[in-house]
């Protein structure tokens, strides 16, 4: 145990990563995933947890409450936000892999569906199908009763539905560096050849930074695009391979300073989505690993 740190202590930082992990999930920025975390330390640190039978399942549900209203006072910021609006990338270490559940449900592809969801929706699709969370305490965390939170994660499932390739890291980053090195040869047809006919890229610059404010849908358009992109990065462009969310991605950094990131979906032999992140507000944590299940 850490010197002059109480049980209680102990336990919630052993708790953490996983609360961080749910409320980052819900929110999909890191920074508002710990603001949620910080407030359920002051509520724990100021409840007689004595009398707390569970405290893994207090601490959840508690957490939960306070990212659903963060979630709906951050739906409405939204509602001017300039662009597509897309998940902050994490850099993930190799915890999230020990539970494919875990893994999984950090995808890009998976944030982005769960981001279409309704607040109480993703909330209960979360704690119910990737955290196992049981019903009866779902149901306090949303206000709901437990036959309703049944009913509101079955509709939430089916929204969320998509066949999902398994996660080949290894034979994803050939993939994409092959598509990389064609983009920055300039190789058009190359690029065509490494990208699925219905490939989409996304592109998240925020008020800051300038980017498509359109998701950019089929091979040839996404072609065009990411040639004059690379066509247009000047000296002092430096390109770094990541593991993203779990998906193979790349990191770009001007003269030292983190640019933009680049996440990849791949099904089969050939990448399907690409989401670029540039907005500076989202690329905190490229650098190492977030400490999050």
């Amino acid at each position: 145990m850490t010197a002059g740190a109480t049980p209680d202590a102990e336990l919630f930082e052993r708790e953490r990563p996983r609360l961080v992990g749910l409320a980052y999930r819900m929110l999909g920025t890191v920074a508002d995933a710990e603001d949620v975390v910080q407030d359920a330390w002051l509520r724990w640190r100021g409840t007689d947890t004595s009398v707390i039978e569970r405290p893994g399942a207090w601490l959840t549900t508690v957490t939960a409450r306070i990212a659903l209203d963060h979630l709906r006072t951050a739906e409405r910021r939204r509602e001017n936000y300039v662009g597509p609006w897309l998940p902050e990338p994490v850099m993930t270490g190799p915890g999230p892999a020990e539970a494919a559940e875990l893994a999984e449900s950090l995808r890009f592809g998976f944030l982005t569906l769960l981001d279409r969801l309704e607040p109480i929706d993703r909330v209960v699709l979360l704690m119910a199908d990737v955290f196992a969370i049981p019903f009866a305490d779902i149901a306090p965390a949303v206000g709901k009763s437990e036959a309703a939170c049944r009913q509101i994660a079955r509709r939430a499932r089916l929204r969320v539905r998509r066949p999902e390739p398994p996660v080949r890291i290894d034979s994803d980053r050939d993939v994409v560096d092959a598509l990389v090195a064609a983009i920055v040869a300039g190789d058009v047809d190359g690029v065509l050849a490494h990208l699925t006919p219905d490939a989409v890229c996304t592109s998240d610059g925020g008020a800051e930074r300038r980017a498509a404010r359109r998701p950019v849908v089929g091979a040839t358009r996404v072609t065009r695009l990411l040639v004059n992109l690379a066509k247009r990065a000047g000296g002092g462009t430096t390109a770094a391979p990541a593991v993203l969310n779990g998906n193979a991605g790349l990191v770009l950094s001007l003269d030292g300073e983190v640019d933009l990131a680049l996440v990849f979906e791949v099904v089969g032999a050939r990448v399907s989505s690409i989401w670029i992140t540039r907005n500076p507000h989202k690329l905190g944590h490229l650098v190492t690993p977030v400490p999050l299940r």
